[in-house]
């Protein structure tokens, strides 16, 4: 059996990237990256594709939102993946995208608490005691796709935003790994 296609999403440094890169690679995730979709020119996660032998395709966001929705499914359609993972892709997916291709995301939260692009400043100035991370499907809201794991992480009288997402991103990357292979092994292929 051919190994499950994914294709990445993403929009900054590329460290959850990475660590399903890293996965691949090591046979941890037993799946082929077939592609790395990024709207940001200079995101780090571009490198990070290239040195992984990734093929890495830039579109950026273009006046016409349209134009731009259909490109990327264009290329989504093009490129045929079994799942599409969203790494830090920090764009909202047309509704056509979310209802013909199976999108997974993380959030640095534990939905429905704290939707959106500010999670974790949102956890601090609520005086939360505890968030988490939250591997979800894509909708087309915000952060409202059913639920497919979580994992809480404690807040600490000390934290700033910088410190808690960096705690949150170490279990965000393992759990999203852990989350995708469960993923895959459900997956029917056809």
């Amino acid at each position: 059996m051919n190994k499950a296609r994914l294709v990445l999403l993403a929009s900054g440094d590329g460290s959850i990237a990475q660590s399903i890169i890293d996965a691949v690679k090591s046979g941890e995730l037993d799946a082929q990256i077939v592609g790395l979709i990024c709207d940001q020119p200079e995101a780090n996660v571009i490198a990070r594709a290239t040195g992984a032998e990734i093929e890495s395709f830039l579109i950026p966001m273009q006046p016409d939102r349209r134009n731009w929705d259909c490109e990327i499914f264009d290329k989504l359609n093009s490129l045929r993946p079994d799942l599409i993972v969203s790494a830090g892709f920090m764009r909202l997916l047309s509704s056509q995208c979310v209802a013909n291709f199976r999108i997974v995301n993380s959030h640095p939260a534990l939905l429905p608490l704290f939707p959106g692009a500010h999670a974790v400043r949102d956890a601090l100035a609520a005086g939360a005691t505890q968030t988490g991370t939250t591997i979800h499907w894509v909708d087309s809201g915000v952060d409202t796709g059913a639920i497919i794991a979580q994992e809480t992480v404690e807040i600490t009288p000390t934290d700033t935003v910088e410190t808690l997402h960096e705690r949150i991103k170490i279990v965000e990357r393992r759990l999203y790994v852990a989350t995708l292979q469960q993923l895959l092994t459900n997956l029917v292929r056809s």
